[in-house]
């Protein structure tokens, strides 16, 4: 009774192309839309913010106040090699990071090299 009333229904009419485009185009134009609006507001944003960290991890120098992703606040004293600091966090405390887990660097120094010496400019002088 059901089986032949089934069989019975006409046959449905082909779905609407887009612009003489296969139908299977239309499937797929959704997706490589939604594909499109993740990777500008997700990805792309975050690649760029990894390389603004990858290039100022690379410019750390000794005497830039930094704070690590643990949250301890200070001073690079010695850049060991390529992966690793030395970071003073108070009178004779020091202690070994990677560079990695340097978060923000919150002044930056002059270098050692380039720094000048400071002139004494006091008039006074002890006779």
């Amino acid at each position: 009774m059901f089986i032949s009333s089934a069989f019975a229904q006409t046959a449905t009419a082909a779905a609407p192309s887009l612009g003489g485009l296969p139908p299977e185009v239309g499937v797929v134009v959704p997706y490589l839309l939604i594909f499109l609006v993740i990777y500008m507001l997700l990805i792309r944003p975050r690649q760029k913010q990894q390389k603004q960290h990858r290039a100022m991890i690379e410019q750390l120098r000794r005497g830039d106040k930094v704070i690590t992703a643990g949250g301890i606040f200070g001073v690079v004293t010695k850049v060991n090699d390529e992966k690793e600091l030395t970071i003073e966090i108070a009178d004779n405390v020091r202690i070994r990071v990677l560079r990695g887990s340097v978060e923000q660097v919150l002044n930056k120094s002059e270098p050692i090299s380039d720094a000048k010496p400071v002139e004494n400019t006091d008039k006074t002088k002890d006779k």
